[in-house]
């Protein structure tokens, strides 16, 4: 599976501000594959401010459509105002391992609680909008036996698929590479079997 993701590195996150009715909705945005990354994200929200009303929040671990690792929190604001708002902008977003945190500076006036969720939505959306994307493909563990003399011609093969090698281990016969295999294509070495006459052998087939 192939989807976008927010291009930030770890421990990082994008920022933008809106204001409504004089209260500031500073939202912060990050690449979040797992909760983990989502709660260090929260965590810098609380300590960069500390006073402030409110830190709602919404996740998505998972690829777009996700249901499982998923999480919103009001934090104190009326229930149903901030976080599932958020998290709807986010889930229709068409990005997958993405969290944010919105940030909330009461400027005096009450907003109501439709104006409350408009106003935690436009903060994500735009939010969005300003964040860099990059593609993720999802994959698989794949192992690949060739002897010697065929392991540059497998790695040039799988290099000009940007199929990655994470791991070679060598041995008295030949050379185990474990690459990652895009789960959404079938795996078929044809070309590289022929290429190597032959001399390709996949252990995780017996």
């Amino acid at each position: 599976m192939r989807y976008a993701v927010p291009d930030t590195p770890p421990g990082c996150w994008r920022e933008t501000e809106l204001e409504v009715e004089k209260s500031r909705f500073i939202t912060w945005v990050c690449h979040a594959p797992d909760e983990a990354a989502f709660e260090v994200m929260l965590t810098g929200a609380r300590h960069r401010h500390p006073n402030a009303s409110h830190h709602c929040s919404a996740w998505i671990a998972g690829p777009p459509g996700e249901q499982n690792a998923i999480g919103f929190s009001d934090d104190g604001e009326p229930g149903g105002t901030a976080g599932r708002p958020m998290f709807q902008v986010l889930d229709g977003s068409a990005l997958g391992q993405v969290g944010c945190v919105v940030t909330r500076y009461f400027g005096g006036t009450k907003l109501g609680t439709g104006g409350l969720a408009r106003a935690y939505s436009r903060a994500v959306a735009q939010a969005l909008e300003a964040v860099p994307r990059r593609e993720l493909v999802e994959r698989e563990p794949l192992r690949l036996r060739v002897d010697f003399a065929g392991e540059a011609e497998a790695r040039a093969w799988l290099a000009d698929r940007d199929v990655p090698v994470s791991q070679a281990d060598y041995g008295a016969e030949g050379v185990l590479l474990t690459v990652g295999w895009p789960n959404d294509s079938p795996a078929d070495l044809s070309t590289l079997e022929t290429r190597l006459r032959g001399r390709l052998y996949l252990p995780d087939q017996d």
